[in-house]
């Protein structure tokens, strides 16, 4: 049957499609503004507890009794558990500005706040989770992932020669991107699996793998096929980079680092920047991932390249130490709390 409705006239269409926009940034404006309105009130009120135990002698226990009142005065309103209360005295205490380095605290959700203060002990830290979070809108649950893998720690620090052979600030931008090591623990392998399964694993895992490798990578191709002089070369793994608007050769190698890897990526590289790459993309880098990086036999092999080459380690096996929280209530239970029911394990995956 077909449709009663006039035919829209012209610009409809186009006229439509902003008015889409601008409802979806006015309600994400909305909801900023929401957000950061029950911030500054947390904020305030952990500011008024110190206040007053600090200065009056109060004890702890007036924060059960402040919890029972403002139950009781707003029935209607979640949010003043003694468990919450308790985080808001913390929040003040330890972010008595509203802010993570040059971040807001207002422009993260509540629970983001508190996972950076239970769980990141120095102030460094918890700024610079804080601005990716923002940044990159991580969920609660992919910042604890970060913070518990030690993204700070690893982000930018693979070896490289970019400062060399690329121009600044792609040479910047490029090291920032890369990390070492590289986590690939959810590929289920040993440390004695070979170069193949880790490829195969890797590609079969791709989303993962693109997790770790982290924003702005697409996955082109798995044993890239390259022809030079009448012989064929196969490339590992080929993606591209948003970002950057390069080509990324990525190599794995089941050993310690040698120096002719570092020969071989150069080659591939100078072959994808004649063969593959477009005048308008910027030069291809190489990303070496070794069982083991030999960071002074890398640093001078590198030195002799004439490409932009990144050596890291992957590990297959986590040793990575896990990040211990503080002493304080968990925050599912504030979310629990927040709900009206200590069982909600389904809503609590999706909570952001």
């Amino acid at each position: 049957m077909k449709s009663s409705l006039p035919t829209p006239p012209e610009g409809y269409a186009d006229w439509l499609a902003l008015l889409k926009t601008e409802i979806v940034q006015r309600r994400q404006r909305a909801a900023l503004a929401v957000n950061a309105e029950l911030i500054g009130l947390y904020a305030r009120i952990g500011r008024d507890i110190l206040d007053r135990q600090q200065r009056l002698g109060w004890g702890a226990k007036v924060i059960d009794r402040l919890a029972r009142d403002l139950k009781a005065a707003f029935p209607d309103i979640r949010g003043f558990s003694s468990r919450n209360l308790k985080y808001m005295a913390f929040f003040a205490e330890h972010c008595p500005d509203g802010h993570f380095g040059q971040q807001p605290a207002a422009q993260l959700p509540w629970f983001h706040v508190v996972t950076l203060l239970t769980k990141l002990e120095e102030p460094q830290a918890r700024a610079w989770y804080a601005g990716q979070a923002a940044q990159q809108g991580w969920s609660r649950a992919t910042l604890e992932v970060n913070i518990r893998d030690r993204l700070w720690q690893r982000q930018g620090a693979a070896l490289t020669n970019f400062e060399a052979r690329l121009p600044a600030p792609q040479s910047m931008l490029a090291q920032e991107t890369l990390k070492d090591p590289y986590l690939f623990d959810f590929l289920g392998l040993g440390n004695e699996a070979h170069e193949r399964d880790i490829e195969t694993g890797l590609v079969k895992h791709i989303t993962q793998f693109l997790l770790e490798l982290g924003a702005g990578f697409a996955f082109v191709g798995r044993q890239y096929r390259l022809e030079v002089g009448g012989d064929e070369f196969f490339i590992d793994l080929l993606f591209y980079h948003t970002r950057l608007k390069c080509y990324v050769v990525v190599e794995l190698k089941a050993t310690a680092f040698q120096p002719e890897h570092a020969g071989q990526l150069n080659f591939y590289l100078a072959a994808v920047d004649a063969q593959v790459k477009s005048p308008d993309d910027k030069p291809t880098i190489g990303l070496l991932l070794c069982k083991q990086n030999r960071r002074l036999v890398a640093e001078y092999a590198l030195s002799g390249m004439e490409k932009p080459i990144g050596v890291a380690e992957y590990q297959l096996l986590r040793d990575l130490p896990e990040t211990l929280g503080r002493a304080l209530p968990s925050i599912e239970q504030i979310e629990a709390e927040f709900a009206g029911d200590l069982l909600l394990e389904d809503e609590e995956q999706g909570e952001s």
